[in-house]
């Protein structure tokens, strides 16, 4: 493992406890960094805290590289992961972000996707991840049917959570199965997900 390697693993690892001086160290390196790969570590262990802090550096890191579609789909990803309870909020505001379109499928696998390995929020207790992805899969479905039939996979594990999730998450397949106009692929998934 490389040096810098190294120290981004070491700054996930501090950022973890939270701590104010840890927190301005962080920031430090964020603001010093020479390379991306190195802010965007510094970026990582600083958007796990909800805050403004948090804040003024995913604005401040999208300013910078707003012009490279990579780094951007590598935010959008960044934020969706992010396991601040009540995330889901976040994520619907960056529906309208202007570097966000529906009808890319790299920005809706970064985001949505991405929304959907977070365990802290799309598995939500009050269900608000499922049906946050409900409501997406349907619209989605209207403009890509074939990105929105990967998106609706997720809910495919429903049955390996506790018995509140289980309901909430085959509420939202029945509710998806219900939508006027869905395609073949989404139904197919859909269908399929409900019945295992």
């Amino acid at each position: 493992m490389s040096r810098r390697a190294l120290k981004n693993v070491a700054i996930g690892y501090l950022a973890s406890l939270e701590e104010p001086d840890i927190t301005e160290l962080i920031l430090n390196e964020y603001e010093t960094a020479t390379n991306m790969t190195d802010q965007f570590a510094a970026l990582a262990s600083l958007s796990q805290k909800a805050g403004k802090t948090r804040d003024d550096v995913l604005a401040d890191f999208y300013s910078k590289w707003q012009h490279d579609y990579l780094v951007v789909t590598k935010w959008f990803a960044l934020q969706a992961a992010c396991d601040i309870p009540g995330n889901v909020e976040n994520i619907r505001k960056l529906l309208s972000h202007p570097a966000f379109d529906m009808r890319n499928p790299n920005k809706v696998y970064s985001l949505i996707g991405g929304f959907c390995a977070s365990p802290v929020n799309f598995h939500a207790k009050d269900g608000s991840g499922y049906k946050f992805l409900g409501e997406i899969v349907v619209q989605l479905d209207k403009i890509n049917p074939n990105v929105a039939s990967r998106m609706v996979s997720a809910f495919s594990r429903w049955k390996r959570y506790d018995e509140t999730r289980q309901h909430l998450a085959t509420a939202q397949l029945e509710m998806i199965l219900s939508a006027n106009g869905l395609s073949e692929n989404v139904f197919e998934i859909a269908s399929k997900s409900l019945a295992a």
